[in-house]
């Protein structure tokens, strides 16, 4: 009867050391990372193994009997790794030496070491078998207290047949029925964790769909505002190509109707320099038009690019017979220099590389009052991952007006100029680098810029070379 009073005592202990186990592991140790979650329960395995010897039925002055074992069955059930039973087992078996080391506590090392390496090959076995947890449950109790009976009558120091007749049959039974006690509370401890453990993950992916939502919100903010500034810009763009519209075509009607009006009074001169007026003004709206359709096309995929010979070598003798005479008006420097290691000839659209170039040196010379405008033409060789590839570079460098380093981008978009007062002051739509940037691109090439406020700028456009070109 002492036996069973011993045992429940075990049991009540174990329980409430489970129960307190159960609100710290919640309120602290779930939260910590996979090691310390390792450690802490073979700390707390063994501590309980050691409460179930120090309060164990002592029957003689050096014999112990106890559940110290059922941590072990517990661990099992609940953390089926087979070091960390195996560490379990002999941390257990090594607390009964506190209690003094006899030949009683060797016997109960090895015990216990035992039932770590059979709990270790039951985790194993446990991992790899189909079947039911309630099953695998039943024969980890059955073997652990079986096990631990068939050590303690080959090992124990009690003899055997005083033992088997009268100590197992009421440690054996007390110790099937508490530890089918300790399973059920296991997996509802078990369960417990598995709910707290839905309810952290629950948490974080609602947490990270916030911060989700959160990044949503401010990408649609952003679009919103772009979009009203696209608004704005298209607004202003209008209006600037009402003006640029405007212009040539009141000079047109105008000049025409003076023409037309003249009967026959009007010189040969005046007849020279309105016609003169009128061929410019056509060639303006013309460019201005053919600008629109560039744009129009190249948004709608339908902008075709034919490749062909580009002659870069007459490059220079073109571009300074175009506009050298605006130099000349301006009374700007105008130069084009090209590197040696350029090659003569290479494959792209040549009316699309002259139309970008015409743009970037437009802009250069409108946007310079003072100093000059210089184009460079090289080879350069960037990095593209793990290889190289070279590329010809159209330097264009004016000392102008600048811009400010906020608007690089802006000024690239279609509709779009660093400032709404620059259509004003010098004219224009805002569409000739938007244009040149989305032909660059067709070329397979693009454009970079470097400018200050104040200090001028430096674009680049950047044509592929192929491979192997020296």
């Amino acid at each position: 009867m002492e036996y069973v009073k011993i045992f429940f005592v075990n049991t009540a202990l174990l329980i409430t050391l489970s129960y307190l186990a159960n609100l710290i592991y919640k309120h602290t140790v779930t939260y910590a990372s996979e090691p310390v979650k390792k450690m802490s329960w073979v700390l707390l395995a063994i501590f309980a193994g050691w409460i179930s010897s120090f309060f164990g039925y002592r029957l003689q002055e050096h014999v112990i009997f106890d559940l110290r074992f059922v941590p072990l069955i517990i661990s099992t059930l609940a953390y089926p790794q087979p070091l960390v039973l195996l560490i379990i087992g002999i941390g257990t078996g090594l607390t009964r030496l506190t209690f003094g080391v006899t030949e009683a506590a060797l016997v109960g090392v090895l015990n216990l070491s035992l039932l770590g390496l059979l709990c270790a090959g039951l985790s194993l076995w446990m991992q790899r078998s189909a079947m039911s947890m309630v099953r695998k449950g039943t024969v980890v109790i059955l073997a652990v207290n079986l096990v631990n009976t068939l050590n303690i009558a080959v090992f124990g120091v009690i003899p055997t047949r005083e033992y088997i007749a009268d100590i197992m049959p009421v440690t054996l039974s007390a110790g099937l029925v508490l530890s089918v006690l300790f399973a059920l509370i296991i997996r509802d401890f078990h369960l417990d964790l598995m709910r707290t453990g839905q309810i952290v993950r629950a948490n974080e992916l609602l947490s990270e769909q916030t911060e989700e939502l959160h990044k949503n919100k401010i990408v649609l903010e952003e679009r919103a505002k772009q979009l009203m500034l696209a608004s704005q810009f298209k607004s202003e763009f209008l209006a600037n190509m009402s003006h640029e519209l405007r212009t040539p075509l009141n000079s047109i009607i105008n000049l025409s109707q003076m023409i037309e009006e003249s009967d026959d009074g009007m010189s040969a001169e005046e007849l020279s320099e309105y016609g003169g007026i009128i061929r410019r003004s056509g060639e303006e709206l013309l460019s201005l038009i053919n600008d629109i359709l560039d744009l129009s096309k190249v948004e709608a995929g339908k902008l075709d690019v034919v490749i062909e010979e580009l002659n870069i070598s007459e490059v220079p003798d073109l571009l300074v017979q175009h506009f050298g005479v605006i130099a000349r008006q301006k009374q700007l420097t105008f130069n084009v220099q090209m590197d040696e290691a350029v090659p003569p000839v290479i494959y792209t659209d040549p009316q699309r590389v002259q139309q970008i170039l015409r743009n970037l040196l437009s802009n250069a010379f409108k946007f310079t009052a003072a100093g000059g405008v210089c184009m460079n033409i090289r080879v350069a060789e960037r990095q593209e991952g793990p290889a190289s590839r070279k590329w010809v570079v159209f330097e264009v460098q004016d000392t102008g007006i600048g811009i400010p380093p906020e608007k690089h981008d802006l000024i690239f978009e279609a509709f779009e100029q660093a400032d709404t007062n620059i259509s004003r002051k010098y004219g224009g739509t805002g569409l000739g680098l938007s244009i040149s940037s989305n032909l660059a691109r067709l070329l397979g090439g693009f454009i970079t810029l470097h400018s200050r406020e104040g200090e001028g700028s430096l674009f680049s456009l950047h044509l592929p070379l192929p491979s192997g070109t020296s």
